[in-house]
């Protein structure tokens, strides 16, 4: 499926990755404008990029879905985010209605900066 543009991803220069099936990827290089005051991924970068993450691998895990609604996640932050960093998200479970994701954003040497778990509501055609 081909990845609608998300304004606020384009303007935080996150890239949608290629990944194997059933994985989402995104990519960025920290830079100021997405920085916090120690010259860090801001916190909020990492929370967006693992809900995107999360919900695409949701969406792609229910045939049909043309979008997804976070329900809840839940994110850890576990090491500062420099230099280009790689969000991953899969589905790890649920059904059609809800899907259950989980997913990590790794810096280049491969350490995990944070993680996430979320909850998210396939967006489904409405029955003609």
């Amino acid at each position: 499926m081909s990845e609608q543009t998300i304004p606020f991803l384009q303007h935080c220069g996150v890239v949608t990755e290629e990944a194997p099936a059933g994985v989402s990827r995104l990519s960025v290089v920290v830079a100021s404008p997405i920085s916090n005051t120690r010259g860090h991924a801001h916190g909020g970068l990492l929370m967006t990029m693992l809900d995107v993450a999360l919900g695409r691998a949701a969406r792609d895990s229910v045939e049909g879905a043309t979008g997804f609604i976070t329900i809840d996640l839940q994110t850890a932050f576990l090491a500062p985010g420099e230099g280009r960093l790689v969000t991953e998200g899969r589905a790890t479970g649920g059904g059609r209605n809800i899907v259950f994701c989980e997913g990590e954003v790794r810096n280049e040497a491969g350490r995990i900066v944070a993680k996430a778990t979320g909850v998210f509501k396939p967006v489904l055609p409405s029955p003609a």
